[in-house]
């Protein structure tokens, strides 16, 4: 055997044992140490506030108390299209003066299905001027 093969050999026993005595007194000092209690895990809280795009429809069906903004289930209504909507802003939406006057003046002119107020056809310049005139009432 060459000698510089002898002496990496040498080398590497040497460093193995080394390693050993290492983790050899690292046991040791754990095994003095107290083991410390683990704290009890608390039970996870769910929350009563419905937050997101669905927050409304939760409360409205009753899965949560309220809310981010505060609304519960007495505050809310669901509108003509489905969707469930504040009370308060869906009555003062239909509070709305122009659109009770257009209401007004398409009964009185007797216009059925769509018809753009104030479009290119006779029909929608005649209830145009006939929601202005309802509306400066």
């Amino acid at each position: 055997m060459p000698r510089k093969a002898a002496t990496k050999t040498k080398r590497r026993s040497a460093s193995k044992a080394k390693r050993a005595t290492k983790k050899s007194t690292k046991r040791s000092r754990s095994r003095t140490v107290k083991p410390k209690k683990k704290k009890a895990k608390k039970a996870k809280r769910v929350s009563k506030i419905a937050k997101g795009r669905l927050a409304k429809a939760q409360v409205f069906k009753g899965r949560k108390a309220k809310t981010v903004g505060g609304l519960k289930k007495s505050d809310i209504t669901r509108n003509k299209h489905g969707r469930y909507v504040s009370k308060k802003r869906s009555r003062t939406g239909k509070k709305n003066a122009w659109m009770a006057a257009v209401k007004k003046a398409r009964s009185a002119l007797k216009v059925k299905g769509f018809c753009a107020v104030g479009g290119k056809s006779k029909a929608g310049k005649a209830l145009l001027a006939k929601a202005r005139a309802f509306y400066k009432k």
